[in-house]
């Protein structure tokens, strides 16, 4: 299709009179039109520890195990694979309807002994520039599966946590991983967050496994604190 200059720099599809501000073309000869930009795709792969997929150009680490996708070593701690997707969202202080498996926060342990998150939110954990952060009722969440990921919903990408605090803007949509080792010990890591991780105040280094043990604080987002419950029944 043949375009023409306009005067005042618009490409018009009309030969006489601009098709954008109706300004007189006085005789301008006929210009190519421009291709529209070709979008490059990014090549996925999937991980061939834990299956979870990656975008090339998103780093050299696998976000979930910590797989090295240059030199091909594992991460110190493999993970099974998930059977399917179930998570828990929390959203601007509500909780999703299909959550069912998180309830109202408790101060005594699971009959299983199942270790729990308690999400909160602390208000003193705000900075100068973040949001107020909303009205919230802390909530407990049982670690069920031998691996929690901590982040936020990306329907675009397809993430879906199992622990999904969709309140805080703040937190990547994958952040963090506790594993739950068969002898029941946790250990906590970051796998490359945005705004970074904190345990206990002292922000944990990327993919660094770190023990955790039953009152321990995790801090990450605006706002956000998780509270790490272990006791026994």
């Amino acid at each position: 299709m043949s375009v023409y200059q306009c005067p005042k720099g618009h490409e018009s599809i009309e030969s006489d009179y601009c098709s954008e501000c109706g300004a007189k073309i006085n005789g301008g000869a006929a210009v190519e039109a421009k291709s529209p930009p070709v979008r490059v795709a990014t090549a996925t792969i999937n991980c061939p520890d834990c299956a979870t997929p990656h975008e090339e150009d998103s780093g050299n680490f696998c976000e979930i195990c910590g797989y090295n996708f240059v030199t091909g070593a594992s991460g110190e701690i493999p993970i099974p694979k998930a059977s399917g997707i179930a998570s828990s969202v929390l959203d601007a202080g509500t909780i999703d309807a299909g959550a069912t498996h998180i309830s109202p926060t408790s101060t005594s342990p699971t009959a299983t002994g199942t270790p729990e998150l308690l999400i909160t939110v602390d208000r003193t954990l705000r900075c100068e520039g973040s949001p107020e952060p909303p009205a919230f009722t802390p909530m407990t969440f049982p670690m069920e599966k031998p691996s929690t990921l901590i982040g936020r919903t990306s329907d675009v990408r397809a993430i879906y946590p199992d622990l999904a605090l969709d309140l805080d803007d703040a937190i990547s949509h994958r952040h963090a991983v506790i594993h739950r080792q068969p002898d029941g010990a946790l250990i906590l890591r970051d796998i490359g967050s945005t705004n970074g991780t904190f345990l206990n105040g002292v922000e944990l280094a990327p993919m660094t496994d770190i023990s955790l043990k039953d009152g321990d604080e995790i801090t990450l987002g605006h706002w956000t604190k998780l509270i790490v419950n272990v006791t026994q029944s």
